[in-house]
Order: C-alpha cells, then structure tokens, then sequence
C-alpha cells in the first residue's frame, strides 16, 4: 500500500485547472468545425489548440536567436533595425 505522501505526489502531478474563456464567434465557429473534423470534444480541440500554438510561439523564438546568434558579428546599424523588425515579426506577431 502507498504511503500517503505518494498518493499526494500521484495525484498532484496530474491535477487540472478550469478556465473559462469567450471566443469571438469567428473563431468559436473554426474551432467547432476543427472538432468535428477530428471528432474531438471542443475542451480537448481547444487544449490541442493552445498548445500548438505555445509550441509555435516558442518555436519562432528558437529561430530568431538562431538567427540572431549567426549574425551578431555583424555591427551594420541597417542589419540591427532588420534583425529588430524581425524580433517583432517572429516573436509578438508585428
């Protein structure tokens, strides 16, 4: 039998939290059509939604130190307002 502080641990690693968010109707409706095109329940369409969409931010964050990184031997003002519109553009969306 576990000790009680494992059963803790256990169920602790796996707790959820709720939220509730609105949706433009715009994008409710994509996300209903995304469901039922996965047969997805819209809770688990919305997860998978947010965390590819985490996955992408981080990912265009990745790139542009990749990119950064490779060009900073470079002290051209032109190529550092370039790599800062690109910060803008990978990062916030801009």
């Amino acid at each position: 039998m576990p000790q009680r502080s494992e059963m803790k641990r256990k169920s602790g690693s796996r707790r959820q939290r709720r939220y509730t968010v609105a949706l433009p109707a715009g994008i409710a409706n994509q996300v209903e059509r995304y469901a039922a095109q996965v047969d997805a329940s819209m809770s688990k369409t919305i997860t998978a939604l947010v965390s590819l969409g985490l996955e992408a931010q981080e990912s265009r964050k990745r790139e542009f130190f990749k990119r950064l990184r490779e060009n900073l031997a470079n002290a051209d003002p032109q190529q550092e307002d370039r790599l800062v519109d690109e910060f803008r553009a990978l990062i916030l969306g801009r």
